[in-house]
């Protein structure tokens, strides 16, 4: 184990229980071959399974596990057309089990996201039985003030890059706090809680995953 694997494993221990103190499960992973097999173990064959927008899911090989699992998935992307997609998103909401990950974490244990359409934090909010919330540890800040200046200045910009956005974050990789037609910056939610012991569990990868 490197220096900064240990640093990571204690830092993990610590928000482990600051989880626990919010009602939210924490766990800590090594890899994301670990931290995907004991997703995937945790959640029953025949389960309904949906997601929110992530490339944390994707890098980590979750989405991957899932397509190859016995599951009925509920993916928005096959949506036709606005009606279909807004179908779709009626049965995310009673759905087993959600998965995505978060903007950023602080070491306290609360969760900072900025959502678009805002159906991503919906469903964190509340709706699906289980959230599985993927996040890498270079998502860790020390408060909400730094998670929220995260998401603004170093995910936000390289989603618009990856999304063909046309935004100023976009253009000189900062957040120019914008009002413009496509920016996708409307919801800023801070989860300091969850109102249901066990339903959001948070796996903690020490490697660098998403944005």
């Amino acid at each position: 184990m490197s220096h900064k694997t240990d640093a990571f494993a204690a830092m993990a221990k610590n928000m482990i229980e600051n989880l626990k103190k919010r009602n939210m499960e924490g766990y800590y992973f090594e890899n994301s071959a670990d931290c995907v097999k004991a997703i995937v173990a945790s959640i029953p064959q025949g389960s309904v399974i949906s997601w929110g927008g992530s490339e944390t899911i994707k890098e980590s090989g979750l989405m991957d596990a899932v397509h190859n699992g016995s599951y009925e998935l509920i993916d928005r992307s096959t949506a036709q057309n606005q009606e279909e997609a807004r179908a779709l998103y009626a049965k995310t909401v009673l759905a087993d089990y959600y998965l995505m990950s978060s903007n950023a974490i602080t070491i306290d244990g609360e969760l900072i996201n900025i959502d678009g359409n805002g159906n991503r934090v919906a469903c964190l909010i509340q709706g699906p039985s289980h959230v599985i919330v993927v996040i890498g540890m270079n998502k860790v800040v020390t408060d909400v003030e730094s998670g929220v200046a995260r998401v603004r200045n170093i995910a936000s910009p390289a989603n618009a890059i990856r999304l063909g956005r046309k935004l100023p974050c976009a253009a000189t990789g900062i957040c120019h706090n914008c009002l413009s037609p496509e920016c996708f910056c409307n919801q800023i939610v801070v989860t300091r809680r969850s109102g249901h012991a066990g339903r959001i569990k948070i796996y903690l990868v020490a490697e660098d995953l998403g944005y």
